[in-house]
């Protein structure tokens, strides 16, 4: 199952996007409709409930509506293999929660290959591989990375401040700390994400 920002839905009701071959009964999908948090939206704003008509794409509903959607329709097939390509991007907080909590209580049991940008997507990860102009740059879990961060912008200040030394012998200002305060900004949002992984954990 492919959960992506933009997936080409069916023209049709709720129920028929969730479940279009019939397989499966509304008991069913109203039970995963409740576990990824979107039931109640359901009832509330939806006057024809699982008969609500859904337009090309799914223009009609959010985009937060949406992926929590392909969340549920993975569910209900009880795919083995998730991939998420930028699933969460341009959503709001709440929904963003509920669409991290939903991979991670539903789908632990199964293989989840994450394409995203957001530090705090990745963190649960077991491993992480990070790309660079189509390369692999870095791959491990994300504790390895931050402790290969760590050691990176130890070796990076200890050149920066010899350059310093060496430049100040010259009377040349140094320009290089802005990368310092870039490599800071990264370590520390690593370092939050991966002590909320661990405490949720």
């Amino acid at each position: 199952m492919w959960i992506v920002l933009y997936l080409g839905r069916f023209a049709g009701t709720l129920r028929y996007n969730l479940d279009p071959f019939g397989l499966h009964s509304d008991a069913e999908v109203w039970a995963v409709l409740e576990r990824v948090e979107l039931k109640e939206t359901v009832l509330e704003r939806f006057p024809d409930r699982l008969g609500h008509l859904i337009t090309e794409r799914g223009e009609n509903i959010s985009v937060g509506q949406r992926q929590l959607l392909c969340i549920s329709r993975a569910l209900l097939r009880k795919s083995r293999v998730i991939i998420l390509d930028e699933a969460t991007a341009s959503v709001d907080n709440a929904t963003d929660q509920k669409i991290q909590s939903a991979i991670r209580t539903e789908f632990r049991d199964c293989t989840v290959l994450t394409i995203a940008h957001r530090l705090e997507t990745i963190a649960d990860s077991d491993l992480v591989v990070v790309l660079d102009q189509g390369q692999v740059s870095e791959f491990g879990s994300p504790a390895q990375l931050l402790e290969q961060e760590q050691e990176q912008e130890l070796g990076l200040e200890q050149g920066l401040g010899r350059q310093q030394q060496e430049q100040q012998g010259q009377g040349v200002r140094a320009a290089s700390a802005p990368n310092c305060m870039v490599r800071g900004v990264f370590k520390s949002m690593m370092e939050s994400t991966v002590a909320s992984s661990s405490a949720d954990s």
